[in-house]
């Protein structure tokens, strides 16, 4: 007789105790989406960084021990999806584990942190750029932002004035280099912030959404932890971009109601109950679960 399994997706990301990102959100996120979120912490942080002061503890030598115990364990998952990574050890560790534990229906998500508003962050070398590159190559999905796109590609970076054209032949070129579902986020455009939807095989389309409040914290991861559960969950690209879109600024909504310090990063919590699971008619219990057979 077939058993019965959970899906699991492995979140590879640090563990920041306070501010409300990396796996601080995607735990929550994905755990109400009815899939079994299994961390890969790749530091571990009391608050995270955009604080004066900070604990840090870089779990780079460990991870190899970590991923080991996992292998003995025969584990698989349906999902596989990164955040930030802070060396170039940590990306090429990262793309060895998803070279040896991707399984023919995995999914690999791939949130290819390097930096936002045209500045790539102080620890990222162009030996990291590169090896990110090498990491987007290994992905079905990618979520850049408008900074991480240009730089994968070599696109000259501006803020405003991008034509979907542009964007087209942007992410055109992302696709070149493996995946084949991409949305580069966070395009300025006016009151509005835009999200390009690029699908190989179908016909690119924007979606937007009225600006809420002040950047946060926590918003990308919380954007990519949905994308990467509504396609372990089998929701189409183009809805799960727009249920994305809507809940980051419904949480940013509900950041300024409550008054939350913008560094205590996206209060998602209160709203995660409204959160759909699967598609526009929800996903059933039963449907829920995968047959291993």
């Amino acid at each position: 007789m077939e058993q019965a399994r959970q899906k699991k997706i492995a979140a590879i990301n640090d563990l920041t105790g306070y501010g409300r990102c990396a796996l601080a959100v995607s735990l929550p996120v994905i755990s109400h989406m009815r899939i079994q979120c299994c961390p890969i912490p790749t530091s571990i942080l009391s608050n995270h960084a955009g604080y004066a002061e900070y604990f840090f503890d870089d779990y780079t030598d460990r991870i190899p021990d970590y991923l080991a115990m996992w292998k003995r364990l025969s584990l698989s998952f349906d999902g596989i999806m990164s955040g930030f990574l802070g060396s170039a050890r940590q990306i090429e560790m990262i793309e060895s584990f998803i070279n040896e534990f991707q399984g023919k229906e995995t999914v690999v998500v791939v949130d290819p942190v390097m930096g936002d508003h045209g500045k790539i962050v102080g620890v990222y070398t162009e030996e990291m750029c590169q090896g990110m590159k090498r990491l987007v190559s290994c992905a079905h999905i990618i979520t850049p932002n408008l900074t991480e796109a240009c730089k994968l590609t070599d696109t000259p970076y501006r803020e405003r004035g991008w034509t979907k054209k542009e964007l087209f032949t942007m992410a055109e070129a992302l696709n070149e280099m493996g995946p084949e579902r991409i949305v580069i986020t966070g395009i300025p455009q006016g009151e509005m912030i835009a999200n390009f939807v690029y699908e190989k095989g179908q016909e690119a389309h924007v979606v937007k959404t009225f600006r809420a409040g002040e950047e946060r914290c926590g918003t990308g991861d919380l954007f990519a932890s949905i994308i990467a559960a509504d396609a372990v969950n089998g929701v189409s690209f183009r809805e799960s971009v727009r249920k994305a879109s809507s809940f980051v600024k419904k949480s940013l909504q509900k950041s300024m109601e409550m008054q939350i310090p913008v560094k205590n990063g996206v209060c998602f919590e209160e709203i995660l109950h409204t959160l759909k699971v699967g598609g526009n008619a929800g996903i059933p219990v039963r449907a829920q679960v995968s047959r291993k057979g």
